[in-house]
């Protein structure tokens, strides 16, 4: 990529808008690789441009939790049951691999999904019990655990941290022409830093705040003994804040893959903004679990189903 931007003359700003804010790359390892990947990204970020407008992001109305929501609409259809604020107390094993999961004295057959802290159950098509356990205990046997690293802590390891702001405003972000909803990224070069700073608002236009308010996420990865002064660029921005919440979080990856105790962690969420990042570990966690790519396909229509079942 280095060789691309030497061709067409780009000053340092210009690589770094189009390294971070276009192809969102993490860092800036890319310029030393072959650009078809910064090509493929860019072409990603202007298609989309192109298809929405506005903006090359959809965001959902009544915010994030409605992705879940629409899982277990869809898990319901084939037969999944989905239960929210249940305790996962314990994954059992039996010869190193997941059987079960125990919830207060019951043990279920699993699959979480750790979506928002939200875990789906699928049930299984043939109970049995698990012969270590008390006969008290009714128990269905599972193949497979999806998690992410808080059901299994002795199965991750913490990498980093991420700082976070979650801040609410009075008034558009400024200089971004009174818009309900903007994303910026803040180049690590800009801010001599060796991550970026992300900025993401969105507003009542989205139902997720009372009107009149912007709610604005500020986050990055912690390099520092002071988290919050690593944010100050990304704050500044926001013009003055009616009321602001600090938070710290570990970011932790899994030790293995999963295929040997069938137990498949996620990572944490780190600090972009664009879930870009998110895609791309739910695409590597189908791979581990199935052993194939994730290929989607846009869904049939309730008509084409009915068709298609009529036959």
């Amino acid at each position: 990529m280095a060789d691309v931007y030497k061709k067409f003359g780009l000053e340092p700003g210009t690589q770094d808008f189009i390294g971070h804010s276009l192809a969102l790359h993490l860092d800036d390892e890319y310029i030393n690789k072959p650009a078809r990947d910064s090509y493929d990204r860019i072409l990603l970020y202007v298609g989309s441009m192109a298809r929405y407008g506005k903006s090359p992001y959809i965001y959902p109305l009544y915010g994030l939790g409605e992705l879940p929501q629409g899982f277990a609409r869809l898990s319901a259809i084939y037969g999944g049951t989905y239960m929210l604020d249940k305790p996962a107390d314990e994954l059992v094993y039996e010869n190193g691999v997941v059987v079960g999961v125990r919830s207060g004295n019951e043990v279920h057959m699993f699959i979480i999904y750790a979506v928002l802290d939200i875990i789906s159950l699928i049930r299984p098509s043939s109970p049995d019990f698990l012969p270590n356990l008390p006969q008290t205990l009714q128990v269905a046997r599972t193949k497979q655990v999806i998690c992410d690293p808080s059901y299994a802590r002795s199965k991750a390891r913490t990498v980093g941290q991420v700082v976070r702001a979650i801040c609410f405003l009075k008034h558009p972000i400024p200089s971004t022409g009174d818009i309900d909803s903007v994303q910026i990224v803040i180049p690590q070069n800009q801010v001599g830093r060796a991550h970026d700073i992300y900025v993401a608002c969105v507003s009542s236009a989205h139902n997720v705040c009372a009107k009149d308010l912007y709610l604005a996420i500020v986050s990055t990865v912690v390099e520092t003994e002071t988290p919050e002064k690593e944010i100050e660029a990304g704050l500044a921005l926001l013009g003055p804040i009616h009321d602001k919440f600090i938070s710290v979080s570990p970011i932790e990856e899994p030790l293995g893959d999963g295929t040997e105790d069938q137990v498949f962690i996620s990572r944490s969420y780190d600090a972009t903004s664009h879930f870009e990042t998110v895609c791309d570990d739910v695409k590597h966690i189908y791979r581990r679990v199935t052993g194939k790519d994730l290929v989607l396909k846009q869904r049939a229509t309730q008509e084409e189903e009915q068709r298609d079942m009529a036959h």
